[in-house]
């Protein structure tokens, strides 16, 4: 199965491919030559080093798709890896705001019906061979000529077979339009613009995490300025390529450029997308595509993928998986403030026929969440996650590996416990509990109590965190996904901040500002306001007289959360520097 999805993916041999891609793709727009370049960059890039290196291909969790993404500890020297900027226009050399060596697209003059009879066609060839062999290691030089001595590098239709060489080009490549529209290889050895630092500082300003000349703030929120700006962008801090790559694409977008910036990573063995889009308003819409290992917990959708011949390998459970996201702009009374990305759609891609299906979950599966939480806990899990951005841990065969395992897991996916449905929480509960409030683990934890802090820190916040996600919707008057009045809003609101305020042994600042910002938000209602509690008593019914008591109890709730907020946050020339306690 595996050898004829590489030879016929998309039913097309390479040559039938270099023929007729005018006819299977509209290589004139860019959402064709990005459809054109996905199956490209599948065919030459991911399934051909997979069936190189079978035994020994790193295939993606499905996991690493799901953001936050995780760090990468490892860089497969052997694996491919690119950067490529395609524009929707034709190359203006000296005005780009980029350094690139510039191909140039031969034209037959008017007189010339062949390209041996046009001395300027087979000059700007031949011009375009040089400059393409400069830029390549000097081992690859006889491969080359002896293979493009005489062709016309440029055309779209040559670049699926000029890819290896491509590769093996440290820098990014560029397409854009010739003035026929159609895209070209229009440049080589390009070098992506990174101003990281007045992106990180005017980002950090703008969403209120930074004041210009705090040092203190500056140090406290950096990294969470930093980690939440590559997410929007779909990556984490990593490397230079990816972080060029994503500022670059932040910069195209901001001059309202048609474009498409791609990166394959050799660590994350991931072709990440980020393009321009009529109805992307603030960021650059991301998307990945990579070979995915199916999880086995996944029955009927294995059946189903099976069945419909989607798999690369059906032994290993390898499909073609793309994602697409979407980007949240930051919030800070969101207590889920650390979401840039979410997932917006999945697509399988049918390995011979190139089809796209969107009717299987494969990343945002809660069922096996719990079942792989399930095998955390009972040493069973085998697979590998990233502790502290430093340590891979690949087992969990001991406590500590469990704990640390546990602690970088439900560090990844908070948010989406945060987020999901009771059912689906009741069974984290659950299954945490069992493990962390079992007495015949006390023992083991006792000699490993930092870690078992740890662990026990992070679910605390994902408690406290779930009651206040309830605050959000009571905010809007919206309990249980039901429409409430606002004595009802202010009777469940007084309920769980006061169960809050009993919790607040293990105390999160972040949690308490939310709180805050959210009561006050009530406190400050209009309609609220005017309608009730400005009123004189005599002039209230039953109902307006239960609104202004709770009002009062929400009132004191808050001073209540502000004595102990500012008992454990220490203040200097006004910045708040305090964090977790």
């Amino acid at each position: 199965m595996w050898q004829e999805a590489f030879s016929k993916f998309m039913g097309v041999s390479p040559e039938e491919t270099a023929v007729n891609s005018d006819e299977l793709y509209n290589l004139k727009s860019l959402d064709g030559i990005r459809l054109y370049l996905d199956h490209v960059h599948i065919k030459n890039c991911l399934l051909r080093p997979y069936f190189e290196q079978r035994d020994s291909y790193p295939l993606v969790d499905a996991r690493e798709l799901l953001p936050s993404f995780e760090v990468d500890l490892y860089e497969y020297k052997k694996l491919p890896g690119f950067s490529m900027v395609v524009l929707e226009r034709p190359i203006n050399y000296f005005h780009e705001t980029f350094q690139f060596d510039i191909l140039h697209k031969p034209v037959l003059e008017n007189d010339s019906k062949e390209s041996n009879s046009c001395p300027r066609f087979n000059f700007i060839k031949k011009n375009n061979i040089e400059t393409f062999e400069s830029r390549l290691p000097k081992r690859s030089h006889k491969d080359f000529l002896n293979e493009f001595g005489s062709s016309d590098i440029s055309t779209i239709e040559n670049y699926g077979k000029i890819l290896p060489y491509l590769l093996e080009i440290e820098r990014a490549h560029v397409m854009a339009q010739d003035e026929t529209g159609k895209f070209y290889l229009s440049g080589i050895f390009g070098s992506l613009p990174s101003d990281l630092d007045t992106e990180l500082k005017r980002f950090g300003i703008k969403i209120r995490k930074f004041k210009p000349g705090s040092n203190n703030l500056y140090e406290l929120n950096r990294l969470f300025v930093y980690t939440f700006l590559m997410e929007l962008h779909g990556f984490p801090i990593v490397s230079e390529r990816r972080t060029s790559s994503a500022l670059f694409a932040r910069r195209l977008f901001r001059m309202g450029e048609r474009f498409m910036v791609r990166v394959l990573g050799q660590s994350d063995r991931t072709i990440t997308s980020l393009f321009s889009h009529p109805k992307a308003k603030h960021y650059p819409r991301v998307e990945k595509i990579a070979l995915v290992q199916v999880s086995p917990e996944n029955k009927e959708t294995l059946a189903e993928l099976k069945k419909g011949g989607f798999f690369v390998d059906v032994k290993k459970r390898v499909v073609i998986l793309k994602v697409r996201y979407r980007q949240h702009k930051f919030n800070m009374e969101n207590v889920r403030e650390d979401r840039a990305l979410s997932v917006y759609k999945q697509e399988v891609i049918h390995p011979l026929t190139g089809e796209c299906s969107t009717k299987f979950n494969i990343i945002k599966d809660a069922s096996s969440m719990t079942l792989l939480l399930n095998d955390i806990v009972r040493g069973e899990y085998a697979g590998s996650i990233v502790y502290k951005r430093n340590e891979l841990i690949q087992d969990t065969e001991t406590h500590e590996r469990r704990l640390k395992f546990l602690f970088a897991w439900l560090s990844k996916h908070q948010r989406r416990i945060v987020g999901y449905s009771e059912e689906f929480y009741s069974g984290v509960v659950k299954v945490l509990d069992s493990y962390l409030l079992t007495p015949d683990n006390y023992e083991q934890f006792n000699d490993l109590s930092d870690l078992y802090q740890e662990v026990w820190s992070k679910y605390s916040y994902i408690q406290q965190a779930r009651k206040l996600k309830i605050l959000e919707d009571l905010k809007g008057r919206v309990f249980r996904g039901k429409k409430i009045s606002y004595l009802e809003m202010l009777q469940e609101m007084t309920g769980i901040m006061n169960d809050l305020k009993f919790e607040i042994v293990n105390y999160f600042d972040k949690l308490v500002a939310t709180t805050l910002s959210i009561g006050d938000r009530v406190l400050n209602d209009p309609y609220l306001r005017r309608t009730y509690i400005t009123c004189p008593e005599d002039t209230l019914t039953e109902y307006g007289l239960k609104i202004k008591k709770y009002y009062g109890r929400l009132v004191v709730l808050l001073d209540e959360f502000k004595s102990i907020r500012k008992s454990r946050t220490k203040y200097e020339d006004g910045t708040v520097v305090s964090g977790m306690f």
